[in-house]
This record gives structure tokens, C-alpha cells and sequence, in this order.
């Protein structure tokens, strides 16, 4: 009897057993699909984006560029330079005037020149004089061969009397020219309009024939002369553009390339390249010497890339 009891109570406790083992998977089981029907629902559920998530895709032309600098120079510059030599007079111009095309900007002291124009002109006056005297005695031989009266050898004498006359009244004419000429030498004006870089020499002054007197330079167009290996400079071509940052300036300046030197320089075995710069309707003005720097494009290609959109 007592046997059967333990036999009862060993079911009674295997069968407790069971249930909870079953009550424990069946939980688990019900936990793992609440899961799963969680996780269907929020892939189902709408994604909202900002507008800063969005980006829209375009076509955008990409460039290959070169890098590239130097420093500014004018495309127009004149040095005056004193044609005679003297005492500089009137010179009132400084750096930074601006000057035309023309204008008078300084003298040299005329009077020694002015004189040696008398002379000159004093010196021509006397082999007319005597031109005159030879042509009339050349005139009479004439006359008198003609008439038997003197030799052919008298009239050729006087024929190459009167050549030679004619030749010194010729080259005392053009020494009145050239003395002409020096005065108006001693008139310094500008060649071209622009502005004074420098200026090299005082009134008062006696400067020498070719003496430097006043630098003047064109800043509307500036040029770039840019140094390129001879890699890099195959791939340059004459109308390519670029962009550039000069010292001063935070605007981003447009170039184009418009010289190419055919040289290549003698020991480095670099190329010059020369690109123009409009210095007319820019924000801040250049000015000459400043460096400058950027990039050349020397290729162009289509490519996708994506905007991003801003927010507002």
C-alpha cells in the first residue's frame, strides 16, 4: 500500500513538472510572435525624412584642373625716357597720376637747341647762296662752249662745281632737320594713357640721353605669366579658362589662356603660357605684382552627382 503511495506522488510531481515546462515554451512562443508582429508592423509603418535628407540627382560637368601661378603684369606699359640730354624741366606727375595718351609730362631746357636750329638753318641759307653763284657760272660755260669760245673740259668743271654745291645745300637741309627734330625731343609726353608706376627722375635735374624719367602702365588688361612643365604643358591649349585667387582679393577672378610661348626655357626646360585678365568691372581693382594663383581646366567630362537639398 505504502508503495503505490510513493508511486502516486512520483506522477503527481512529474506531471507538475511537465505543465510548467509547457506553460514556460508556450509563453516563449507567444513572446517571439509578439515580436515578430511588433517588428511587421514598424516595417510597415511610413519613414518620415527632413528635408535636409533629401538629395536630388543631376548631371554636373566636372573639370580636370591644372594648378598654376605667378604674378600680374600690364598687357600696356611705356617707360619715358629722355631723347636728348639736358636740364629736366615741368615734371609734376607722380605715382598714381593718371595721364592720357599725348600729354605733355616734362621738358628739356630748348634754348641750346633752338640755336644750333639758327645755325643750321643759316648754314643752308649760305650753300643756297652759294648754289646759286655756281649754277649761274656753269650757266655762262654753257653759253660760251656752245659758242667755241672755252673747252668741254671748263664746262665739266663747272658741272661738278655745281653738284657739289647742290649736295652741301642738301645735307645742310638735313641738318636742319635732324636740330629741328632735337627740339622737338625736349617735348616729353606719354605714349600711351594710363597711370604712373614710377617715377625715376626730379625737375631740375640734367638727366642723359636715354635717362628713365616716369614709368607708365595700363592697368584695364592684366596678364599672367604662368611657368608649366613640359607634362603639363601638352595638355594646354590657347582659349582654355581659369580661375584665380590674387593676393587682396577674396573674389575668385576668370582667366583665359591666350599665348603660349613656343620656347621652352633654357636650363628648367619649363613653358611660359600668358593668360588675360580683365581688370574692368571687377569688384576690388588689381594691381600689378600681385601673385596670384589657381587652377587651370584642361578637360571637361558629364558626371551624376547629388544636391543636397537645404533646409529652410
Amino acid at each position: 500500500m505504502k508503495r503505490w503511495i510513493k508511486w502516486a506522488v512520483a506522477l503527481v510531481i512529474v506531471l507538475l513538472v511537465a505543465g510548467g515546462v509547457l506553460r514556460a515554451l508556450s509563453a516563449r512562443k507567444a513572446q517571439q510572435q509578439a515580436l515578430v508582429a511588433a517588428s511587421v508592423a514598424k516595417d510597415h509603418s511610413p519613414v518620415e525624412l527632413a528635408a535636409t535628407d533629401v538629395a536630388k540627382a543631376q548631371i554636373r560637368e566636372l573639370v580636370q584642373g591644372q594648378p598654376l601661378s605667378g604674378t600680374l603684369k600690364a598687357v600696356n606699359s611705356a617707360v619715358i625716357k629722355a631723347r636728348v640730354a639736358g636740364e629736366l624741366q615741368g615734371l609734376t606727375v607722380r605715382e598714381g597720376d593718371f595721364v592720357k595718351a599725348g600729354q605733355v609730362i616734362a621738358r628739356i631746357e630748348a634754348s641750346e637747341f633752338q640755336s644750333r636750329v639758327r645755325q643750321a638753318r643759316e648754314q643752308a641759307a649760305s650753300a643756297r647762296a652759294q648754289v646759286d653763284v655756281v649754277q649761274r657760272q656753269y650757266d655762262n660755260n654753257k653759253a660760251l662752249v656752245d659758242q667755241g669760245f672755252i673747252s668741254k673740259t671748263a664746262l665739266d668743271t663747272s658741272l661738278a662745281n655745281l653738284n657739289a654745291a647742290q649736295s652741301t645745300y642738301k645735307a645742310a637741309l638735313a641738318a636742319t632737320e635732324v636740330a629741328a627734330k632735337s627740339v622737338n625731343d625736349t617735348v616729353l609726353k606719354a605714349p600711351i594713357s594710363g597711370q604712373v608706376s614710377q617715377r625715376l627722375a626730379q625737375s631740375g635735374e640734367r638727366v642723359g640721353v636715354d635717362a628713365r624719367i616716369v614709368e607708365i602702365v595700363d592697368l584695364s588688361q592684366l596678364e599672367l605669366e604662368a611657368t608649366l612643365s613640359a607634362t603639363d604643358a601638352k595638355d594646354v591649349r590657347v582659349g582654355q579658362s581659369a580661375e584665380l585667387q590674387i593676393d587682396g582679393n577674396p573674389h575668385a577672378i576668370k582667366a583665359k589662356i591666350v599665348r603660349i610661348n613656343p620656347n621652352a626655357q633654357a636650363g628648367s626646360r619649363s613653358v611660359l603660357a600668358y593668360l588675360s585678365i580683365s581688370n574692368t568691372g571687377t569688384a576690388l581693382p588689381l594691381r600689378q605684382g600681385l601673385f596670384a594663383q589657381g587652377t587651370l581646366g584642361t578637360a571637361r567630362c558629364a558626371a551624376v552627382s547629388a544636391l543636397k537639398q537645404r533646409a529652410h
